[in-house]
Formats: structure tokens, sequence, C-alpha cells
């Protein structure tokens, strides 16, 4: 017998294997955001300045790959270091303008590639497919005691 998580579970791997391509059938960008650098602005932007402790809580990743992760970032200008604005001791990461900037575009593009996609469907069905997925995110975060802040 087939249970419906069995479905989910082959749909969720169906949907991570695609990466969201243009019109012309290629990737959606040239100099388009890594995904890691993506994730990363985008939870330093909803969350403030971060630590690479904090970021590794947030992510659940070690601070060897944070480390990585930030210093390209910061190679490229998306971020920069700064004291901690509440006086501690850590040094924050802090997205800058051409960050903010890029995350802006590539989520712009992201989203007009998805208003593409969903093209004929009527607002409601977008609506619902946005509320499953937040709510199947949620309780991810929830198991894994990993909350992602939400506008």
């Amino acid at each position: 017998m087939v249970r419906p998580t069995d479905e989910v579970e082959y749909e969720q791997m169906l949907l991570s294997r695609h990466t969201f391509l243009n019109k012309r059938g290629g990737r959606h960008k040239d100099g388009a955001l890594e995904r890691s650098a993506y994730i990363l602005l985008s939870r330093i932007r909803m969350q403030g300045p971060m630590s690479i402790g904090e970021l590794s809580d947030a992510f659940g990743l070690d601070a060897s790959t944070l480390n990585r992760q930030t210093a390209a970032a910061m190679r490229a200008g998306l971020v920069e270091r700064i004291p901690d604005p509440a006086g501690g001791m850590a040094r924050k990461f802090r997205i800058t303008d051409k960050g903010t900037q890029m995350l802006d575009e590539e989520r712009e593009d992201l989203v007009r590639i998805l208003d593409d996609i969903m093209v004929d469907w009527p607002d409601e069905d977008i609506a619902a497919f946005a509320s499953y997925l937040r709510r199947f995110n949620t309780d991810i975060e929830r198991i894994g005691g990993r909350p992602w802040p939400r506008p």
C-alpha cells in the first residue's frame, strides 16, 4: 500500500532536482547569486547582523562551512564584518547595499519565473500552495528546532 507521504517524498525529490529556467531554457540569469549566498543573505536580511555562531545555530552547519560561505560573500562585496551592535565581543556580518540589491534582483527574477510557471493557476491555488509550503517548512523547522524568521 502506498501512503500519501510516499507520494510527498517522490514529488519533493523531483522538486529538488529543478533549477529555475527562463523561457529560453537557460539558467535564469548570469551572475545570479549562488544558492548558499541567496539563503545566507535572506537570513541576515530578516534577522539583522549575525555572528558565525548565530549563523551556525540558525543553519545547523559547522563554523568552518559558514566561514567559507561568509568569506566568499565578503569577497563578492555582499556582506561586511561589523562590531556587534549590542557591544558583544563577536563580530557580526551585515548585508551590504550591493548584497541587498543583488538579493532583491534575484528574488524578483525568481518571482517572475514562478509567475511563468504558474501562469494558468488561479490565485486561490497559488495561495493554497504557498500555505501548504509554509506549513511544511514550519513543521520541519519545529522538529529541527531552527525556526526561520518570516515577514
